[in-house]
């Protein structure tokens, strides 16, 4: 397993570091703090950290038009308005149960948000699901069952869709129509044991490979299109939770991750960097279709 050469980007210490986004027009990496309910912007060049409160819990964000993002929050998605600070209602995929709350989100090649839930209880029960979300506030289920509804990842061709569930604890696969939005013929590519690293938030590489966060090892497993693990990145971080490529040529990897007790005793949440050899798939916008 070869060690990267991580640096450790905020000082700042997060509850549940979460959702990753490079923004290659601004340069700034988003993500958020799902415990303290607040959305973050780093630059990672100055090292400058603003930080906006959210008033729930905030599951993931994505990119949008304007230089909005949208938020997946505990009582719906919403758009929300960095500069104004306007929050705007969307629509909630998962009203009920109310024990749920919406978790990993991206935005597609299709221009919409994917989004998941989880069943927050100790025991996660399989009542959660994973949903898309149009820009013109249209919620549709495409699958239930799950317990922690994770891992959204695409393919470099935009075909194949990726999700995991942590607690399943699985990685699958879709067939995916980047004009229609459709995902299709689920099959799964392996489960993971907590030694390998439960699969948490993703991301893809322009080889294919998938990046999963293995929250329960602190490693990355890069994992290939057929479902087998080819390399393992052991990380300074006990508990990562999502990885995401930026910086301008898309060769750094951000990873987030969550307050934890490691070999060394409490550590909290942070977001490390380091460079890799293979750039990562751009990560579209709410509303903005990929190109051909």
């Amino acid at each position: 397993m070869h060690r990267p050469d991580v640096r450790q980007l905020i000082d700042r210490p997060l509850t549940l570091g979460e959702s990753p986004v490079w923004d290659d027009r601004d340069g700034v990496l988003w993500f958020v703090d799902i415990a303290e309910q607040r959305v973050l912007r780093l630059e990672p060049e100055t090292g400058r950290l603003r930080d906006f409160a959210m008033p729930a819990q905030v599951g993931s964000l994505g990119l949008a038009s304007e230089g909005r993002l949208v938020v997946a929050l505990r009582n719906g998605v919403h758009l929300f308005d960095p500069r104004s600070g306007a929050l705007d209602f969307l629509v909630h995929p998962e009203p009920s149960p109310a024990s749920n709350r919406l978790n990993d989100g991206k935005v597609g090649p299709d221009g919409n948000f994917w989004v998941g839930s989880l069943d927050d209880r100790a025991e996660r029960q399989p009542v959660a699901a994973l949903y898309r979300v149009t820009p013109s506030g249209e919620a549709a289920r495409i699958m239930g069952g799950l317990r922690c509804s994770n891992g959204l990842a695409w393919s470099p061709d935009g075909r194949t869709l990726y999700h995991a569930d942590s607690r399943g604890p699985f990685v699958q696969a879709f067939d995916f129509d980047p004009a229609s939005g459709s995902a299709t013929d689920p099959r799964r590519l392996l489960t993971l044991t907590e030694a390998q690293g439960l699969p948490d938030g993703a991301a893809v590489d322009m080889e294919g490979f998938y990046w999963s966060a293995g929250i329960s090892a602190g490693v990355l497993n890069r994992i290939s299109p057929e479902g087998v693990i080819v390399e393992r990145i052991p990380l300074p971080v006990a508990a990562p939770t999502m990885p995401c490529f930026g910086g301008a040529d898309r060769k750094t990897l951000f990873v987030t991750s969550l307050a934890s007790t490691g070999p060394g005793g409490p550590q909290p949440g942070t977001v490390i960097a380091f460079p890799v050899e293979v750039a990562g798939v751009p990560v579209g916008r709410f509303g903005e279709a990929a190109g051909p």
